[in-house]
């Protein structure tokens, strides 16, 4: 290629990307109306941006700049058949409305539904969820709660350095979804704030969870009927529930949950550890191929934990058999203190039992001595050093 050849090349790829670059266009929500002071309802502005970000032929950025945003409950809606290359920054802080009755019987507060390619970076979300909370704590009559952040029927999603606060009901809810990424995001709610899960998948494939501290009233990580190919990685958790694949078997006809990896994690002062959780009831579901890897458990109630009687607060329990099948679910290099005497509990359907288990350099102990291991209607294998000393 000749010397002029070349630069003619280097020319037209340089042009080609700088018309791309200055075909990304940003829509900056304080230039469609949005008021950064906290109590200005900003809603349709957002609502505006997502229009006209979605209208796009060429990839487009919705800004949101420093400050705070009031917003109502809001759902941004696809399919986008122009666009599927939308970036949300936000440096600032979107607030719920401190009415909790405002949104608390919408189920959402912000919603993404039938989206592709929507990339979320940074911001603040706090849901305003402490005095709904105190409501239901004072026994009154109560909306259920709105979720902070959901993503429905969607696919190829980003969520990046992202924190949601006190939120009224979950976190952030990932249902109906494919190829989904949440990585460094923070969520803090109070310990006895109910129901207010970090991150909850059901009906979704291919989720990763990454680099993500969650401190929370309820399970820091919940797994619902129809998830598969879950990957979560270097996720702190406490206060909470724990992780949770469950509760499953409540629908005679249900999905299973299968796939499922979850490593390098902690749990302080957690209620639970590593729990699978069915109700005692007739089900078609299942839950299987499970990996438990490298986790660390500081004073945990239940470090390892496969309950397939679960009742909540013992009120209405079916009373029932278990139809869910679990099976070929790993426990590897899981080591700590647990808050109590029984660290290792299999509490399995008599009809279906576990199968498959294996415990492989599992180390727990209470109160600096071994801890104690418990199984009813569980087999598999245990290899290395595990202690409790395995009752499999």
């Amino acid at each position: 290629m000749s010397n002029i050849t070349s630069l003619v090349v280097a020319f037209l790829f340089f042009f080609i990307a700088q018309s791309l670059l200055a075909a990304a266009v940003t829509y900056n929500v304080v230039t469609l109306g949005a008021k950064p002071d906290g109590t200005t309802d900003s809603s349709q502005a957002f609502l505006d941006a997502w229009t006209q970000a979605c209208c796009s032929t060429a990839a487009a950025t919705i800004y949101v700049p420093r400050g705070s945003f009031l917003l109502q409950n809001v759902t941004f809606q696809g399919p986008c058949t122009t666009n599927s290359a939308i970036n949300i920054v936000i440096d600032g802080t979107l607030l719920a409305p401190a009415d909790y009755r405002v949104i608390g019987n919408a189920g959402t507060w912000i919603s993404f539904e039938q989206v592709d390619g929507v990339s979320i970076h940074g911001g603040i979300l706090d849901g305003k969820g402490s005095a709904l909370w105190a409501c239901k704590a004072a026994g009154k009559s109560c909306p259920v709660g709105a979720t902070s952040l959901s993503f429905w029927n969607s696919k190829n999603i980003g969520v990046t350095g992202l924190t949601s606060l006190n939120s009224q009901l979950f976190h952030i809810v990932i249902n109906g979804c494919q190829n989904v990424k949440v990585q460094g995001v923070r969520i803090t709610a109070s310990r006895k704030s109910p129901n207010t899960d970090g991150i909850h998948v059901q009906l979704s494939s291919g989720v990763t969870i990454l680099s993500t501290r969650i401190a929370t009233g309820d399970d820091c990580v919940s797994v619902g009927p129809g998830t598969s190919n879950l990957w979560i990685q270097d996720v702190a958790c406490g206060p909470g529930h724990g992780i949770s694949i469950g509760s499953l078997g409540w629908d005679l006809e249900e999905e299973g949950v299968q796939n499922v990896t979850v490593k390098t994690v902690t749990f302080t002062g957690t209620q639970n550890g590593v729990r699978i959780k069915s109700w005692a009831r007739p089900s078609n579901s299942f839950a299987k191929n499970i990996l438990f890897q490298d986790a660390v458990m500081v004073n945990v109630q239940n470090p390892i934990v496969i309950n397939q009687h679960y009742c909540p607060d013992n009120k209405s329990c079916p009373d029932q058999v278990s139809g869910v099948r679990v099976s070929d679910v790993t426990y590897q290099d899981i080591h700590g203190t647990s808050a109590t005497e029984v660290a290792v509990k299999f509490d399995c359907s008599k009809e279906y039992p576990c199968s498959g288990i294996i415990l492989e350099d599992v180390k727990l102990t209470y109160n600096s001595q071994p801890a104690e291991a418990s199984c009813s209607n569980a087999g598999g294998t245990a290899s290395g050093l595990v202690q409790p000393t395995s009752c499999l």
